[in-house]
């Protein structure tokens, strides 16, 4: 029986990463598609297609690994500490599921922005890698059990709030100087805002990988369900 259930919970451990690296997968392609202007039509097309079939698959691998853990919680005895973990990546699989929703909103509004150059007027570029560093790092954190990373990544979310607080400044400032572009600047606060929330959820999962270490949460969980 014990063994049957570590081959499960190494199941888990392996579908979680995958559905990570869907999530890492999902972001960069809308980064890429928020500041290609090359004007190449088929390109984007590609780029909107790979971000919507990696949403789908985040979606799908929600539901699979939801059945692994119900699976185990009801068919084995897991003991504390794999209910821990059992736990715990329930609660991740609900953030990585609303990173890949992020991630494809921001391909939306891209449609829009790559016809401008508004992106190369303020510093969201900056913003949105270290929200790809973020996830990239909760997703390491949990594979080598390091808590170290962990709180790397909710001290980051920090500097991710800073950065959102100068962005909305500047386009503030934008619309002033020119508000011919109001409804491009107001696609580009919602792109910052996406990739704010982006980099909560990171803190989410980070705090979750912390809780199946030690029993602890070492964050107060955001809540992105209202999104």
């Amino acid at each position: 029986m014990r063994i049957r259930l570590e081959e499960q919970l190494q199941q888990l451990n392996l579908e979680l990463i995958k559905m990570g690296v869907l999530c890492e997968d999902a972001i960069n392609g809308s980064i890429e598609a928020l500041f290609d202007n090359s004007g190449d039509g088929n390109k984007q097309k590609k780029i909107f297609k790979k971000i919507h079939d990696a949403d789908d698959e985040i979606d799908h691998k929600e539901r699979e690994i939801e059945s692994l853990c119900m699976k185990i919680l009801l068919r084995q005895q897991p003991v504390a500490s794999d209910l821990r973990i059992v736990s715990s990546v329930l609660k991740m699989i609900s953030d990585f599921e609303r990173i890949g929703d992020q991630a494809s909103d921001i391909a939306e509004l891209a449609q829009y922005l790559s016809t401008t150059n508004l992106t190369q007027k303020i510093k969201i570029k900056e913003m949105a890698a270290e929200s790809a560093t973020m996830v990239t790092d909760c997703i390491d954190a949990f594979v080598n059990k390091d808590m170290e990373v962990c709180r790397k990544v909710s001290e980051h979310d920090d500097v991710v709030d800073a950065m959102f607080d100068e962005i909305k400044a500047e386009i503030i400032d934008l619309i002033q100087k020119d508000n011919s572009n109001g409804e491009a600047c107001l696609d580009l606060l919602m792109t910052a805002k996406y990739l704010e929330r982006i980099a909560d959820h990171a803190v989410n999962v980070a705090g979750w990988v912390e809780y199946s270490i030690t029993g602890t949460h070492g964050e107060d969980e955001f809540d992105g369900k209202s999104e």
